[in-house]
Parts: C-alpha cells; sequence; structure tokens
C-alpha cells in the first residue's frame, strides 16, 4: 500500500511541476491521483477533504490562468492581437516550430514562443515595434505570475492530501 501511495504522491509531484510548466497536466492530475488513492484504500472517506480542496484548486487555477494573462496583457496595453500571437507562439514553441530556436526543444519554445508571438501579433495591429515588445512582455509575465500562483495552489493541494492521508498509510 505504502509503495502504491508513494507512486501517486511522485504522480502529483508531476501535476504541482504541471501547474507551472504549460503543456504539462497540473492539478488535474493531483485531482486524478487523489481519486485513484480513494479508489485504492477503499476509503472515500478518507480522500473527501483533499478531493473538494483539490476540485476548489482546479477551479481556482483555470480562473487564474486567464485572469493572470488577461491582466498582464491589458496593463501593458496589448491588445486581442497580442493575446492571439502569444497563444499561436505557445503552439509552434511547443511543438519546436520556431527557426529562432534550434535548441532547447518544447521547454525553450514555451518559455519564448508566446513572448515572440505576441510581438508579432501586436506589431501587426500596431505597426510600432516598442509598444508591441511592452505588449508581449507583459502577457508573459502576467502569464508567468499566473502559473506561480497555480504552483502554489498546487502545492497547497498535495500537501492537504498528504496532511490528511499520512495517519492512514502510516499510522501515526
Amino acid at each position: 500500500m505504502q509503495i502504491i501511495y508513494w507512486l501517486l504522491v511522485a504522480v502529483m509531484l508531476v501535476g504541482i511541476v504541471g501547474a507551472v510548466v504549460p503543456a504539462i497536466p497540473g492539478t488535474s492530475l493531483i485531482l486524478i491521483a487523489i481519486i485513484i488513492w480513494g479508489i485504492v484504500s477503499s476509503s472515500f472517506a478518507a480522500i473527501k477533504i483533499p478531493l473538494i480542496v483539490t476540485v476548489i484548486v482546479l477551479i481556482l487555477s483555470i480562473g487564474v490562468d486567464f485572469l493572470a494573462g488577461y491582466l498582464g496583457a491589458k496593463q501593458a496595453g496589448a491588445s486581442k492581437w497580442g493575446q492571439i500571437g502569444a497563444f499561436v507562439g505557445l503552439l509552434l514553441g511547443f511543438f519546436g516550430l520556431l527557426p529562432a530556436l534550434p535548441f532547447g526543444g518544447p521547454l525553450l519554445g514555451i518559455l519564448f514562443g508566446p513572448l515572440l508571438g505576441a510581438i508579432v501579433g501586436e506589431y501587426i495591429y500596431r505597426k510600432e515595434f516598442w509598444l508591441a515588445v511592452k505588449a508581449g512582455i507583459g502577457i508573459v509575465v502576467g502569464t508567468l505570475i499566473g502559473n506561480l500562483i497555480q504552483g502554489v495552489l498546487a502545492i497547497a493541494a498535495v500537501a492537504v492530501f498528504l496532511f490528511t492521508t499520512w495517519s492512514q498509510v502510516f499510522g501515526g
């Protein structure tokens, strides 16, 4: 039973990383691991609180994701074109399709793709390079802050799980 517990905790740690790094499942992975623990331990009472907390964290994470990018874009004066460009840049970067990044693969693409995409999108709309750069940086900073908040929320969900199930597994 302890081996399964530690494997699920490892899955939750991947979920914490996924809450911060785009393209890796985050809070949903933590939620799945908690549900699996409930099934394996035959005790849904033991996971009731972590399950509720994680569902709330999942909902908050979705809200933070949209709100942080939006606020970063708004603060920097970005238009919808910059936001669309950031999304396209994220996709291109994730799939390694950015010619400026022949090294580093998806991780660097995920980091630089949204910035480059936002700048290109904003430049197409405004035709002013420095405003486009400012908007691109605003979108990326907002998104990074949102990802950090999501990481903290994911850590809290895993901590609640560990706190509420530890005595069930280790008897103390």
